[in-house]
């Protein structure tokens, strides 16, 4: 009685605006902010753990699937926590505080200052890190995932029964804020990873994920501040608790008897009549129907689920300049909700009334089988185009080889000769050679300069690069550099410096300091994003600037200074150690248009059949259903993820124990998985 004379109260307090509840305003703009919030720190999460983290590939995608299937498995709990105990406005105030704490805690791993005892913008207690993270990621699983099945039923309750029209358009605009906070962020949060950070201006993650953070406040603030306008409901019930005791009643009721001296019933449910209704237990017999037809489900999800993982880390090693507007790798994602802000009502107005009128029967469970097969088109092209990023990625050495390249200093043709490969190699001057595969074992470089022939003493390491310099002058006018032997990180250019001059003092580059550089020697590799540079130094007290080359992708270049800036026509050289991407990130478009209309079909059509299915009291199971396959979906990929792990360590410890003669073949088959 006192909750009707409260809801009556409540009614009566609602301040209508165009037909609408004044209060759907604050949930919408919780919605949007929730979004933003959740979506734009998934958009820098896996990079995070790429290289702030420093896992690799296979550990930084599973715990990125880890995390988004724990995301789906909360809803659970959220719902069960609202219906059954708090009701759904305390369910949403107190888990956003929950999920606000979690993008604090989030912000605060990513400071690599609270470790970092050299200064060089790496953290060197990871522990402490990882620590911070995963505790930041469980709040934050905790608190998106309990209030997701919260919000949208509570904006639904904000309308009486005679506003039916005015529901189905809140919910439109409801799916809107989703989508616009999404798209948003996800270009946004990129940008703010990308800006400069700390004393050593490393990528700036404390801000990509402060910021998220500080729109997860706004959210908590704005709803709590429409609490006097909303209608609230007190629970009512779980109606999944409800049936999951009753198939576990079943079950256990089934075993019990499970002798020959009782008789066999028709279906394992009917073993629950013993305690529920035959009502309760025919609505249950339906839903497992529909959730028997989920089993296939979890697959779409493995690879739609992959954009935010696999997808962005391909993008890294490609050229993401849009005509003047350079795309971050993570910021490839926005394709996805563009194209789903275009593509439903294509589909809705053009695409289904066409099949219609050609009398084709395209039921939910064919559109269904449709949406799966785009997926897996998608996958085809995202190895498609990731055969021709192959194609164009440096070979490293492997084994027992090693790689060297020759540089000529001198201002004569020389003529090398390596004594593993009987071959010479004739270098320009000032130019040289492409990286030459070599046994590590080889233990002179001869160079003939004209009449005169020098031999050198080497020393090279299995699978390391080197850069030979010399003059051709004497015995002792030579230098072996240690080189690069991976793809500089996150699409930037690894840069550095040597020089033939006596000293070079003061060396930056794009306000980056390099610091000094003597005869012969190099300076350390600088990181340095897409663009032209100012190169300044100081020579004999002369201050040089000059701007460099353009710079691309995921490029390294030694660069020679030769000569001061008061010199006659006076340039740097640029030796190419590892050449920019070239592979353009508008390759991934088809694999994202298919997986994205694979959705539209795939993933509104489920969501329709199901609740077409249905008993009406029985619609949050399936939608509690509908979210745990996209959770098992992503454990899906956490599991081949860490499979890949083990058994690339398996063949490289395998590795180890062949005979010399083998190990090199082993490595070979571990870089060919």
């Amino acid at each position: 009685m006192k909750d009707e004379e409260k809801t009556k109260s409540q009614k009566s307090s609602q301040v209508i605006i165009f037909g609408y509840p004044i209060s759907i305003c604050f949930i919408v703009v919780n919605e949007f902010c929730e979004r933003f919030s959740y979506y734009g720190m998934r958009a820098v999460l896996v990079l995070y753990f790429r290289y702030f983290l420093r896992w690799d590939e296979d550990l930084a995608t599973a715990i990125y699937h880890g995390f988004v299937a724990l995301c789906y498995f909360t809803p659970i709990l959220g719902a069960i926590i609202a219906d059954s105990w708090l009701g759904k406005f305390k369910t949403i105030v107190y888990l956003s505080i929950v999920y606000t704490i979690g993008q604090l805690v989030m912000s605060i791993s990513s400071i690599a200052d609270l470790s970092d005892r050299t200064g060089d913008g790496y953290p060197d207690n990871l522990n402490l890190h990882i620590a911070l993270s995963m505790i930041g990621l469980l709040l934050i699983a905790l608190g998106t995932g309990g209030i997701k099945p919260c919000v949208s039923a509570f904006g639904g309750d904000q309308f009486e029964d005679h506003q039916e029209k005015q529901r189905t358009t809140f919910f439109s605009i409801f799916y809107l804020s989703i989508n616009a906070g999404s798209l948003i962020s996800t270009i946004v949060t990129p940008i703010l990873r990308g800006q400069k950070c700390g004393h050593v201006a490393q990528a700036c993650y404390p801000l990509a994920f402060g910021i998220p953070g500080a729109l997860m406040a706004v959210a908590l603030f704005v709803f709590i501040g429409g609490s006097p306008l909303y209608k609230k409901t007190s629970p009512q019930g779980n109606v999944v608790l409800k049936v999951v005791k009753c198939i576990s009643f079943a079950i256990r009721n089934q075993f019990k008897h499970r002798s020959k001296e009782y008789p066999t019933r028709k279906h394992f449910m009917d073993w629950a009549s013993d305690r529920y209704d035959e009502h309760l237990i025919f609505q249950i017999k339906m839903v497992l129907k529909v959730l028997f037809l989920y089993i296939p489900l979890p697959m779409f999800w493995a690879l739609f689920d992959q954009q935010g993982s696999r997808w962005t880390l391909q993008a890294i090693t490609m050229n993401g300049n849009f005509g003047g507007i350079d795309i971050q790798p993570d910021q490839m994602q926005t394709v996805n909700p563009i194209l789903i802000l275009i593509l439903v009502p294509i589909v809705d107005t053009i695409v289904y009334p066409l099949i219609a009128k050609c009398k084709l029967n395209f039921t939910p469970l064919r559109r269904m089988t449709v949406g799966m097969f785009l997926a897996a088109l998608a996958f085809i092209a995202a190895a498609l185009v990731q055969i021709q990023i192959d194609k164009t990625l440096p070979k490293f050495s492997v084994g027992d080889q090693s790689q060297i390249k020759i540089v000529n200093l001198g201002t004569s043709t020389l003529n090398v000769t390596l004594d593993g490969p009987d071959k010479s190699y004739a270098v320009q001057p000032f130019e040289a050679t492409d990286y030459i595969t070599v046994p590590a074992t080889i233990k002179e470089i001869i160079v003939h300069n004209g009449t005169v022939t020098s031999k050198f003493l080497s020393s090279l390491s299995k699978e390391d690069r080197y850069t030979f310099m010399v003059t051709g002058a004497s015995n002792d006018d030579y230098a072996l550099l240690n080189d690069i032997t991976s793809k500089p990180e996150e699409g930037k250019n690894a840069i550095r410096f040597v020089t033939t001059l006596t000293n070079i003092d003061n060396i930056t580059i794009g306000g980056f300091d390099v610091g000094h550089v003597s005869r012969l020697s190099a300076s350390n590799y600088t990181l340095i994003t897409k663009g032209t540079k100012t190169i300044t130094f100081i020579s004999n007290g002369v201050t040089c600037s000059l701007k460099s080359m353009e710079f691309g992708y995921g490029s390294s270049y030694t660069i020679l200074i030769n000569e001061t800036c008061s010199s006659k026509d006076f340039k740097l050289h640029y030796i190419e150690d590892i050449a920019p991407n070239s592979v353009h990130m508008a390759l991934q478009i088809p694999q994202y248009l298919l997986i994205t209309s694979g959705e539209v079909i795939f993933s509104v059509t489920g969501l329709e059949f199901s609740y077409s299915q249905a008993p009406p009291n029985m619609k949050s199971v399936l939608q509690a259903g509908w979210l745990l396959t996209t959770a098992f979906g992503n454990i899906i990929v956490l599991i081949v993820a860490e499979a890949s792990t083990i058994q690339e360590q398996n063949l490289s410890t395998s590795a180890l124990n062949l005979p010399n003669d083998l190990s090199s073949m082993a490595i070979c088959v571990n870089e060919l998985h």
